[in-house]
């Protein structure tokens, strides 16, 4: 039976609803500092947390709850006599329900221009102590930290005048799925603050739901969208959906592949992608060009792709984007008359990301899950130094072919390994990603090209292990090589190249992406 219950809660919703109808079933209510008052002022009686320890709360209200005959009351097993009788010697009773969410620690760091100081006046102390130690209790004690919860448990105290232990199991599993994520945000700040990179001995990581999903990569797979805690500046999860149905679990893959090329770019450039692989990039004078040539980049592979814009789409690129079925478009903005014709169609997925261009804050982690583990390693926020490009052949490329080969290889950093780009003007005119040699990705690049590889360059995301690229390319008519080099056999690339009057920089950065 429920006989007493401690209420202290930062989130007022719902509290004198639950603590008038605890009430008006005869518990009695112990409460401390602003929700003692607010249960007051709405006409419900409260027990002073002082009443119950018999010392003042003290140190600004950081020291109220941390004393024997709160705890002792929370942690006693009715089933132990012995615990039983201390209690009765202890004059201490026991409480049977707590109902506590902790400091704002959450909504705290989020504001802006928030000074280390407020930050850590934020972090609960007694709030955990006591919702812990009633979960560990929880054959005995009723412990809620959501307020979602209110209602059920009230539900089941009128149907049954008590909780069953299987909801008593399930709130205090709630508990500690709460402090968990509470003392992980903690960590979190305060790892940031050390201004460093940080891997820890023990990483702990948390994340907070954005919606369920209708399935995963495949229909039999259930599947679950969360996201960090943060500003999430330039991520998926900070893009606001105007138009079209439910993203999917391919959606928001494929569209963060999207989000993280287009971040390469600062004049307007369109990039469509495919699987999460580029199939079709582009950079122009203005937006409605840079799509054109994103489109005919690879105009099959487009086909039910999504394309990212890092300038506003306005109506005439609207109407050209709509001449062809593509899943999501996503922008900083849209003009209203782009809008106007593209939510004429109804499935079509338009997403507004202001911040679309915005580079990933320092820190960044990139994490793959594997069985078992979890691989951890900083964000790959780098393209090359332009101090390393070395051309290592007798003929140099052009102004114009360097600014093509530089465009290439921030196509093929952010392309499946082995990975080959191709591009001619700013455009990509054929890609061949995520093959077992580098040789096949190189082939599949030029068939995508076709006539358009005479006079084109060529970027690979690692160095050439034998100079069988550079014959394909040379079939081809490709005139400029960039890669990493650093194999043994980067002479043979070399004289290759020399052979049949190939340009070749190397850049001394790999960038393989599995």
């Amino acid at each position: 039976m429920i006989k007493r219950a401690l209420i202290s809660v930062s989130d007022k919703t719902g509290i004198v609803e639950m603590a008038r109808e605890l009430q008006n079933m005869g518990v009695e209510i112990i409460s401390t500092g602003g929700t003692a008052k607010t249960l007051s002022d709405a006409g419900i009686k409260v027990i002073n947390i002082s009443d119950v320890t018999g010392f003042p709360e003290c140190l600004d209200g950081r020291v109220k709850t941390l004393h024997p005959n709160v705890h002792a009351g929370i942690l006693a097993m009715r089933s132990n006599e012995e615990h039983m009788r201390q209690l009765k010697e202890l004059n201490i009773e026991t409480i049977d329900m707590v109902i506590i969410n902790l400091y704002p620690f959450k909504q705290t760091i989020l504001k802006e221009n928030i000074e280390l100081e407020e930050a850590i006046e934020n972090i609960d102390i007694g709030g955990p102590t006591m919702i812990r130690a009633a979960a560990k209790n929880y054959q005995d004690v009723a412990v809620i930290v959501d307020p979602a919860d209110y209602n059920a448990v009230l539900e089941e105290l009128k149907t049954s005048k008590d909780i069953s232990l299987k909801t008593k199991f399930k709130l205090a599993y709630k508990v500690f799925e709460h402090t968990s994520h509470y003392d992980t945000l903690i960590a979190k700040y305060l790892r940031d603050k050390i201004g460093e990179e940080v891997f820890p001995e023990t990483l702990s990581l948390t994340f907070e739901k954005v919606q369920d999903m209708r399935y995963g990569e495949n229909p039999h797979q259930k599947a679950v969208f969360y996201k960090e805690v943060g500003a999430n500046v330039g991520c998926i999860t900070s893009a606001k959906q105007l138009h079209g149905k439910e993203l999917s679990y391919n959606n928001i893959n494929d569209a963060n592949g999207a989000i993280e090329i287009i971040k390469e770019f600062d004049e307007p450039t369109v990039v469509a992608v495919k699987h999460a692989n580029p199939c079709g990039v582009a950079s122009a004078s203005n937006i409605f060009d840079a799509y054109v040539k994103a489109y005919e980049a690879d105009p099959v592979s487009i086909f039910g792709g999504i394309i990212a814009a890092n300038r506003e789409i306005d109506q005439k690129t609207a109407e050209e984007i709509n001449k062809i079925f593509v899943e999501i478009v996503i922008a900083p903005s849209f003009t209203e008359g782009a809008l106007n014709v593209l939510t004429q169609k109804k499935n079509i997925r338009l997403l507004q990301l202001e911040s679309i261009s915005e580079k990933l804050p320092e820190g960044t982690y990139d994490m793959k899950k594997v069985a078992g583990g979890l691989l951890v390693q900083n964000y790959n926020s780098e393209l090359l130094n332009m101090d390393d490009l070395k051309c290592v052949t007798e003929k140099k490329p052009t102004q114009e072919e360097m600014e093509d080969l530089i465009f290439a290889m921030k196509v093929v950093k952010h392309t499946k390994s082995n990975g080959i780009a191709l591009a001619k003007g700013k455009q990509t005119i054929g890609v061949g990603p995520g093959q077992t040699n580098r040789v096949t990705a190189c082939k599949i690049a030029i068939e995508y090209g076709g006539e358009r590889t005479k006079g084109a360059v060529l970027a690979s995301d690692a160095f050439f292990p034998f100079a069988d690229c550079v014959e394909a390319a040379a079939a081809a008519g490709i005139t400029a090589i960039i890669q990493p080099g650093g194999s043994i056999r980067d002479q043979e690339s070399i004289d290759a190249c020399n052979k049949y009057g190939i340009a070749m920089v190397f850049t001394g950065m790999r960038h393989f992406k599995h």
